[in-house]
């Protein structure tokens, strides 16, 4: 009969440092990290070559996360440590189970695998955290709070060599990368000479509102109860929609939202900065193309883009000349529906950042580049973070943009307000001529008119409504 495994005498053979009785649960559940990587080791050796390659890919995929791996791994780890009557052992209180705190450790995210995976109630609401140094910050309750845990510098190092095995472009010596894992989590990471030394910085986002509906963001205070009707109909209609705001703001997933009530018959193309919205997964049975270019990459697709023949386009994070070009390039040819996000938390600065940045790569008049923005998009929705809960996203305003070429003017309307001394959004029932004869003779017209004017009469705003920019010098005085 097999004797009994013995963690203790495992210990004093082969962890020298924890020779002796009495020893921490820290260096138990490290005797136990100790074993288990053994065990997996002998398994290697007793692996023929063609096997080794196999369990490479599996290894690496387990650790980026896709599922019949990291099952695997888990299987196996549970697996050992029953075989050797260890699952009462005691692991980090931030792991749910030692098999989790085990695979984490030794094929995972390390400590930032509870934040990743939602292992704890508090994780599950905190879209963004920082490992800067060994320190592990999230954002909960809208401050980017400590946590316990911590990842020294080995672990670290092994995490980002880990991490880059999803990107074989990457190299291990660049000292900037951004990478995603299968769950759609962002990571930034700055290492090597760009940060001092041992305060290595991973940033990780992850998108915390599972349901993407209009509903969901009525709920969470994002928007007023009667937004959704309004938005319905604006989305029905087909206007130009642009999405603004700071980091953090909830662009891209007002975004993903609003396209998601989306005519699915339509043909779209969905072109972004990095793969960070899956489409095929949101709307599997819509024909939406998806690509992932920006700068020269973009510009080298550009005319065959313009030769497309979709009904929409979906601009994820515009932030330079080729994007802002494109923007303007194709919704000139007349084409509704279209949408965009831009880190600008002014609506009305929007057009002469656009135009400006155009010119500046490209040529051509500032005051006619600024007109077309006006004239090609229809609404900006501006978006922020709550002052006092950070984690919470605010619609605090929507503006028309419109262009009156008869009079060679440019406006900038804003129909929608919030209020944050009263915590309430304050609407003016305006659609202007320009905007309304894009979409004259829909019957979605008047129930957008209608809707705007109830809610003016329920809340009105007693604020000027329209501007006229001064960095547009037109023929309007």
């Amino acid at each position: 009969m097999d004797r009994k495994f013995d963690l203790q005498e495992y210990m004093n053979r082969e962890l020298p440092e924890s020779r002796g009785t009495g020893s921490t649960e820290e260096e138990i559940f490290r005797g136990v990290l100790d074993m288990v990587s053994r065990q997996f080791d002998l398994d290697w050796e007793r692996t023929d070559d063609q096997a080794k390659n196999m369990k490479l890919e599996r290894e690496k995929r387990a650790i980026i996360g896709y599922d019949r791996e990291v099952k695997y791994y888990k299987a196996r780890i549970q697996e050992i440590l029953q075989e050797r009557h260890m699952m009462k052992c005691r692991f980090p209180p931030w792991y749910p189970s030692l098999t989790e705190a085990v695979f984490a450790e030794l094929y995972g995210l390390a400590g930032l695998a509870p934040w990743a995976y939602d292992m704890q109630e508090k994780y599950r609401r905190s879209s963004s955290a920082k490992l800067i140094g060994d320190r592990l910050y999230c954002l909960i309750d809208g401050r980017s709070q400590l946590q316990p845990q911590r990842i020294p510098e080995k672990r670290r190092i092994q995490l980002k060599r880990s991490l880059l095995l999803a990107s074989p472009a990457e190299r291990m010596e660049y000292g900037f990368h951004e990478l995603y894992l299968v769950n759609g989590i962002r990571i930034t990471i700055y290492s090597g000479d760009r940060t001092k030394a041992g305060q290595d910085v991973m940033v990780f986002r992850k998108y915390v509102m599972r349901d993407l509906s209009f509903e969901a963001m009525v709920r969470l205070g994002t928007i007023p109860p009667e937004a959704p009707a309004l938005f319905r109909v604006m989305i029905r209609l087909g206007f130009n929609v642009i999405f603004g705001g700071q980091v953090r703001s909830g662009k891209t997933t007002f975004l993903q939202t609003w396209q998601k009530y989306e005519n699915r018959d339509l043909e779209g193309m969905a072109i972004a900065t990095d793969p960070e919205t899956p489409w095929h997964e949101l709307m599997p049975e819509a024909p939406l193309m998806q690509l992932v270019a920006d700068g020269p990459r973009l510009e080298e697709i550009t005319k065959s883009l313009l030769r497309g023949d979709n009904d929409y386009i979906l601009l994820e994070e515009m932030r330079d000349a080729a994007a802002f070009r494109l923007a303007l390039d194709i919704t000139s040819t007349g084409t509704m529906r279209s949408k965009a996000t831009i880190h600008d938390n002014d609506a009305v600065s929007i057009p002469y950042r656009m135009a400006s940045k155009i010119r500046e790569r490209y040529g051509g008049d500032l005051n006619a580049l600024i007109a077309s923005v006006f004239q090609n998009f229809d609404y900006v929705i501006e978006l922020c973070q709550d002052p006092v809960n950070r984690s919470k996203k605010i619609m605090k305003g929507i503006v028309e943009l419109s262009y009156d070429p008869e009079r060679d003017q440019v406006s900038a309307v804003r129909i929608c307000r919030y209020d944050f001394s009263r915590g309430i959004w304050l609407w003016r029932g305006v659609i202007s001529p320009d905007v309304a004869r894009k979409v004259a003779g829909d019957d979605g017209l008047p129930e957008m008119e209608r809707i705007l004017r109830g809610l003016e009469e329920q809340s009105p705003d007693p604020a000027p409504s329209v501007l006229h920019p001064a960095y547009y010098h037109g023929g309007a005085e």
